[in-house]
């Protein structure tokens, strides 16, 4: 696979796209104004203790309180979900009660896990990780986990000794091996595990001197993160069109992961680096409802508060043989677009998939295996039910960040999200209401309706005539007055 990073540059965000043999898979943006805070450390203090929700809510010096679950500070998770789960029963063998683990006004670090997202806080967690290139560093634990990604036995193997050979000389601890470990060497492992535990002592100290609300510990900008986390063994370049940002880059990676100086490029030409890949028009596509197939056919893709649909069409798509084989061809094709969409937009939480029907069973099964295979590549957890007897898919994607629709746009001011507007006619009907109520209760001389240039061309031509019998029936002129700021759906009436 031919994959490169682009890294886009200015003074107010950063863009990291990820291309591979050509094609734009991934997008992530990061604005000086509102960086992500995923990973960072927070000394905290409790403002509230929810028994019946199992939960608490912390004052971390953010926007919004923050939540902090009773499984976050009683089960130790692995990073990514690429090792297994350990958990950290207390007492009897059941866990504690949120109430007895912590109280109002109790101070402790914590490290965020999720980003607020919507109207919800960030999600905490009190088990810190700290992640550098080969291993993610669990200071409370004592366990060693192995990426699930590395399947080797061999080398899960090596890679398991190794860590718990030092792991004591390097003052203990947790660890679990990522996937880039593999086939590092001991002394890359010992580097990395001496230079955790350095930057795990000094977070200690600005700990302990810190206030309640302080932040303890920033994760890297962007741009060092994308060379810590993604770039393996088959990211052939990575592209930067700041020469401050490429050296800063080419030092991070002297000092953490020299196999990678060599594939970073400053890119210094006139033309912008993400027209040179069409990243710009893909960035616009991702945020269209509508996604069409090569064959013809065509998704459309539906955010909401509570889960996304994905709705696939046969659209122009007509097939060559019969019906079903259609139906089968333009869904296989779909699982392949449907993979890419949710990586590109970054879209998580419960997904709904309405495939189109399927009466073959087999037709049914290789569409499931054919999409199960494709999200295994998309870099997040996906949970993958099967087809239910109305013909939908269901599936969840972990999230750890807004959707590229939520991070670029906001809700339309004129519709309010709602993707429709009330029509001229409707709000017609609706003044007429409000000119018969304020009638009967207030007994003006005459109404002025103030609307928008749609509503009122409507009331003077089309609802003439009902304008008409409406002024007799309540024996009062009604005037009209068009706002040129009135969305479609506004307008008021005043008594004179």
């Amino acid at each position: 696979m031919n994959g490169e990073i682009l890294i886009n540059v200015t003074p107010q965000e950063t863009r990291v796209a990820m291309v591979e043999n050509g094609v734009l898979q991934e997008v992530f943006v990061e604005r000086m104004r509102s960086r992500g805070i995923v990973g960072n450390l927070y000394k905290g203090r409790v403002c509230r203790v929810l028994p019946g929700m199992e939960a608490a809510f912390v004052e971390a010096g953010l926007a919004r309180t923050a939540f902090l679950h009773v499984s976050d500070i009683a089960v130790a998770s692995s990073e990514e979900g690429e090792a297994e789960t350990q958990a950290d029963e207390v007492g009897n063998g059941r866990r504690e009660s949120i109430a007895r683990l912590l109280h109002e006004g109790q101070e402790l670090m914590v490290q965020v896990t999720k980003d607020p997202i919507g109207s919800k806080g960030a999600r905490l967690t009190s088990h810190i990780s700290i992640p550098s290139r080969y291993l993610v560093y669990m200071p409370e634990a004592n366990n060693v986990g192995v990426s699930q990604r590395i399947e080797d036995e061999a080398e899960r193997e090596r890679l398991r000794e190794i860590v718990l050979q030092w792991s004591d000389h390097e003052g203990g601890g947790g660890y679990i091996v990522r996937t880039a470990a593999e086939g590092a060497s001991a002394d890359a492992l010992r580097a990395d595990m001496r230079f955790l535990k350095k930057l795990w002592d000094s977070i200690g100290e600005r700990e302990r001197s810190a206030s309640a609300g302080a932040l303890v510990h920033e994760d890297l900008p962007l741009a060092l993160r994308s060379l810590r986390d993604l770039v393996g063994g088959d990211i052939e370049r990575i592209r930067i069109d700041s020469r401050e940002t490429y050296q800063r880059a080419v030092e991070f990676a002297t000092a953490f992961i020299p196999e990678v100086v060599e594939r970073i490029e400053y890119y210094p030409g006139e033309r912008p680096l993400f027209d040179l890949y069409s990243v710009e028009d893909e960035i616009q596509r991702a945020l269209e409802r509508k996604v069409p197939l090569k064959s013809g056919g065509y998704l459309v893709i539906d955010q909401t508060e509570a889960m996304t649909t994905i709705d696939v069409n046969t659209g122009g798509y007509v097939g060559h043989t019969n019906l079903e084989e259609t139906i089968f061809k333009t869904n296989l094709e779909a699982t392949q677009a449907i993979a890419r969409q949710l990586r590109l937009r970054n879209l998580g939480g419960i997904i709904i998939l309405d495939f189109i029907d399927m009466n073959d069973e087999e037709h049914k099964g290789q569409v499931l295996q054919a999409l199960e295979s494709r999200l295994e590549r998309s870099g997040s957890k996906c949970q993958l039910g099967e087809v239910s007897p109305l013909g939908l898919v269901e599936m969840t994607r972990k999230r750890t960040r807004e959707s590229l629709g939520h991070v670029l746009c906001e809700p339309c001011p004129t519709c309010n999200g709602k993707g429709q507007l009330k029509t001229p006619e409707t709000v017609c009907y609706e003044a007429f209401r409000e000119i018969l109520r304020a009638e009967r209760q207030f007994a003006p001389r005459q109404f002025l309706v103030l609307a928008a240039q749609e509503v009122v061309d409507l009331l003077l031509d089309e609802e003439s005539t009902s304008l008409a019998e409406l002024e007799a029936f309540i024996g009062k002129p009604i005037k009209f007055q068009v706002e040129q700021l009135y969305t479609q759906e506004q307008f008021d009436v005043v008594l004179m």
